[in-house]
């Protein structure tokens, strides 16, 4: 497919997105009486004309709802959900093109360029992964949405040819290499977008901090063991293999300062939330009058008034801007959010562990 078919063709799947994205929210809103008829994933994604790996990714990214199976058990597809998308117009091709994925030399193809140029857009945040494997080295192959590929030409044409800008040579000669960075924040925005308990959100944002950092912000160990318990995983986990889980492991925690500085702050402001919504459970507490459930991330659920007002949350860094300048712009001093609160005893920053850290 050339770079014009997909332009073409990202068009027509944003036009048939909204009308789908009007059927899933008056879905999401229905509560019918008697349960919904539901198939396994296996058979949902071979009448969707999909393979698993496919399909998995079409649930990571929205496309497909599935709800928990049976106690807990392997997620399961509505057989509504399984007729809406066989009913699309652009079925069965357009499903399967927006969860295409490309590596670098395909996706180099896509855009016209070099795959030499192509590394170097996304080791400089222009485009993100979505997704990885590990080759037969163990090294990791990053691949990227055709779709959003097709999106990025559109945007910035002008990066697809020429010389590369000052500021993006200055990042990729000090080493810079955005490509784990935009991955995890796109897997953690994802995770957020699927509960609105407000500690299941912060044990996504605590999943980005190795366990020191995660103990200066949460001192409390009891309430450290609940982060662990409500996290959030994607519906179908982690990777099979030991080396795939230890290679996700090692991509999900921040690795560079102001990335943890943001994460530390934004499990802050989450941690505030919740403790205003309800307290993490301790020893000797009654369990039933002191927590209540983290909603599924796989079915629509029902929230008390406290926890459907919005988490609190900064965004991360954005990326160095490709201009010609390579100084990263300084957050406001005095930006606060609309509706934080103001933290307690503490100051922020004293709270987040960060003048022990400048003073050593």
């Amino acid at each position: 497919m050339t770079v014009k078919e997909a332009i073409r063709a990202q068009a027509e799947d944003a036009q048939q997105m909204r009308g789908t994205d009007e059927i899933r929210d008056e879905a999401a809103h229905t509560s019918p009486e008697a349960p919904a008829a539901t198939v396994a994933a296996g058979r949902a994604a071979q009448e969707l004309g999909l393979r698993r790996s496919e399909f998995e990714l079409a649930v990571h990214l929205g496309l497909i709802a599935v709800t928990a199976g049976p106690g807990g058990g392997r997620p399961r597809v509505p057989e509504r959900e399984v007729a809406r998308l066989r009913e699309d117009p652009g079925f069965p091709n357009g499903l399967a093109e927006r969860v295409r994925t490309v590596g670098t030399a395909d996706g180099a193809a896509l855009l016209g360029i070099a795959a030499a140029r192509f590394t170097r857009l996304a080791r400089a945040g222009c485009v993100s992964p979505v997704t990885f494997y590990l080759n037969r080295y163990r090294a990791v192959v990053w691949l990227y949405l055709a779709d959003e590929l097709a999106s990025f030409a559109v945007r910035e044409p002008e990066l697809l040819a020429g010389r590369t800008p000052l500021g993006m040579r200055t990042m990729l000669e000090a080493g810079a290499d955005r490509r784990a960075r935009n991955w995890r924040t796109q897997r953690i925005e994802r995770l957020l977008d699927r509960t609105g308990d407000p500690w299941a959100r912060a044990a996504v944002e605590a999943t980005a901090l190795d366990p020191a950092h995660l103990a200066e912000v949460v001192e409390d160990p009891y309430e450290r063991a609940y982060l662990a318990r409500v996290r959030p995983e994607p519906v179908f986990g982690r990777p099979g293999s030991v080396a795939a889980r230890e290679t996700m492991g090692e991509l999900m925690l921040a690795d560079e300062p102001d990335e943890i500085l943001w994460r530390r702050i934004n499990l802050t402001l989450g941690l505030d939330h919740a403790r205003g919504v309800r307290p993490a459970p301790h020893p000797g507490d009654d369990h039933e009058a002191r927590t209540a459930p983290a909603p599924s991330s796989t079915q629509p659920h029902a929230l008390s008034p406290a926890a459907l007002s919005p988490t609190p949350r900064l965004a991360p860094p954005r990326p160095l801007p490709v201009v010609e300048s390579a100084t990263l712009p300084s957050p406001p001093a005095e930006h606060r959010p609309t509706g934080v609160r103001k933290p307690g005893r503490k100051r922020l920053l004293t709270r987040l562990g960060w003048g022990r850290r400048s003073d050593g």
